[in-house]
């Protein structure tokens, strides 16, 4: 039985053929597969930029769930390295496991697919080659370098990190950095172009190493073709290892006349120089080999065949599996576990997304991909830097001094792959704390009684949560000592039953009190986070959290106000 479905090998015709070769010598050899790779990247381009684009729309929850006809998080959730890894740092289970396993279940027959398939980092990087660093010849490396296992030890140090509670799987995982990677580059682009450049918030250190990682991968296919994806990608680790279980493999007949023009064709050095056998851990199933083989003496078919094959012969000695280097990757994991967790607590605690589960689970979910920030309207979440820690790197932080949280959008719960973010009904999400606003009376206008400023009230109301009311100061009294009507000034008081700390109020406050009259030099109400200022649910109802807390503080005092299934925000009634 063949499973060499595409036939490459067959002769086309010579104004394709040529047109093909423009394109690349994979092109021309194995024209089906590189058709399934462009489509796969255009795809993934889809859903990060269109369908995670939150304009367009006023109801930003209705606007995503219109176009999301394939799930935004799809590619994500397809990485088995982000699912196992956040699975095994969190001891729980991550729904994109199923993904994951839905993928290597379909490597059985075409092992290693997603790399030679669909993986869109692949694609980006054979853009790179083709343009770039097939015309850099100084820096060649050769196939027998201590690199060729690197993937191995890099897969052992993610695992292992993960074991301590430590996600690194977002630094080196193929998915996630061709994520964050175009976020942090390209998103800004449409956003300049389409709504203002001045909308874009500003970079920090955290951004520029990020975009500095990601060109590295690319960078070093200067020493080989597609260095990332053959020696250091730990996503395909996950594949090299899972084809152990393989059902086919690409086989040799002894027909080969020893032309080498499969060894130097193949993206993913499969192939053992000198008999032209199969390294079957790296080999992807892609059948460009068999595009550019005269004698069509290359065949893939089930595993246990052998009609009719080469015999093996003197194939040139490969490096060797180090277990001292696994051993070294093993130890890597551990020790950056360790100084990653005694090196990250920050002195404030971090304004998350609404429905974002308890810390110490969210940052042992959370891959820092960037999804979120791709789908949130007006750049309210932003990647935390090096400033909050560097276990919360490129974390989402609400940052209300930019932007508060739109009361009709529930994105970023919808795209998060791994649930650190929970995709809450938009209902649960304008109930669930994510914070507490509070009001510096020293420097609120009013409260110094410098100036009447209802500002941050009016835009709570308008949001439809009215969490802010206000009280009388700076009452000035008669000779009798009684208050004089409509003196002193009415000034802001948040009611912290009602308060999910959205941060709009802040975000006016900050927009202009601060930058554009300067009438105080930092905002005067702003979005704290902490014990007993949020709501962090690992499951369950945050309508049904407030409902018994209102209970609870009926017993002590009069109700302000009751439905027949107790309290509900003004919103929900």
């Amino acid at each position: 039985m063949r499973f060499d479905l595409f036939l490459p090998y067959q002769k086309k015709p010579d104004a394709l053929r040529r047109w093909l070769k423009a394109l690349g010598p994979t092109w021309a050899s194995s024209p089906v597969r590189r058709l399934i790779q462009s489509i796969c990247f255009l795809v993934f381009l889809v859903l990060l930029f269109y369908v995670c684009w939150p304009y367009g729309s006023h109801n930003y929850a209705l606007h995503l769930a219109a176009k999301e006809r394939i799930p935004a998080e799809s590619f994500l959730a397809l990485d088995p390295l982000v699912s196992l890894s956040t699975a095994i740092a969190a001891r729980t289970w991550v729904f994109s496991l199923a993904w994951g396993g839905a993928i290597l279940a379909v490597c059985l027959l075409f092992p290693r697919s997603f790399c030679g398939y669909i993986c869109p980092l692949g694609s980006l990087i054979d853009l790179f080659d083709w343009t770039i660093s097939k015309r850099i010849d100084r820096f060649r490396a050769g196939r027998d370098g201590w690199w060729v296992h690197l993937k191995y030890y890099l897969l052992t140090a993610v695992l292992i990190s993960s074991c301590f509670g430590i996600l690194l799987s977002g630094f080196v995982a193929a998915i996630p950095v061709i994520t964050r990677g175009l976020q942090f580059t390209l998103s800004p682009l449409p956003m300049g172009a389409v709504k203002g450049w001045y909308l874009n918030p500003p970079m920090n250190a955290g951004h520029w190493f990020s975009i500095g990682l990601f060109l590295v991968i690319f960078f070093v296919g200067i020493l080989r073709p597609r260095f990332w994806c053959r020696y250091v990608c730990p996503t395909g680790a996950v594949f090299s290892i899972f084809n152990l279980f393989r059902g086919t493999e690409r086989k040799v007949e002894s027909s080969c006349i020893h032309c080498d023009k499969c060894v130097r064709i193949c993206p993913f050095d499969a192939i053992k120089p000198g008999d032209y056998t199969t390294r079957t851990a790296d080999c992807t199933l892609c059948q460009t080999c068999a595009g550019v083989c005269p004698t069509h003496s290359i065949k893939f078919v089930a595993r246990w065949e052998t009609v009719a094959l080469k015999l093996p012969g003197n194939a040139l000695p490969v490096v060797p599996f180090s277990r001292r280097n696994l051993i070294a990757g093993a130890i890597s994991g551990g020790v950056l576990a360790a100084g990653i967790h005694f090196s990250s607590s920050p002195s404030n605690a971090i304004v998350r997304p609404p429905g974002s589960v308890p810390e110490d689970d969210f940052l042992r979910l959370c891959i820092r991909c960037g999804e979120c920030f791709k789908a949130c309207p007006n750049n309210v979440l932003q990647a935390a830097g090096f400033s909050d820690g560097f276990n919360n790197l490129w974390t989402p932080e609400v940052v209300a001094n930019w932007s508060g949280c739109e009361p009709s959008c529930n994105n970023c719960g919808q795209v998060c792959p791994t649930a650190a973010i929970r995709p809450l009904p938009i209902e649960e999400k304008r109930v669930a704390r994510m914070g507490l606003a509070v009001v510096n009376e020293q420097t609120c206008l009013p409260h110094a009684q410098r100036e009447a400023c209802q500002m941050c009230v009016d835009e709570c109301n308008a949001a439809g949560y009215n969490a802010i009311e206000f009280r009388r100061v700076g009452v000035r009294l008669d000779e009798d000592a009684n208050a004089i009507e409509a003196s002193g000034f009415l000034a802001p008081v948040v009611l912290g039953d009602k308060c999910v700390g959205c941060g709009l109020c802040q975000t006016r406050c900050h927009m202009i009190n601060v930058k554009q009259k300067h009438l105080v030099g930092r905002t005067a109400i702003e979005i704290l986070a902490g014990e007993g200022r949020e709501d962090r649910l690992r499951s369950g109802s945050y309508i049904a959290l407030r409902q018994r807390r209102q209970h609870e503080r009926s017993q002590i005092k009069p109700p302000q106000t009751q439905s027949g299934n107790g309290y509900l925000p003004d919103f929900l009634k």
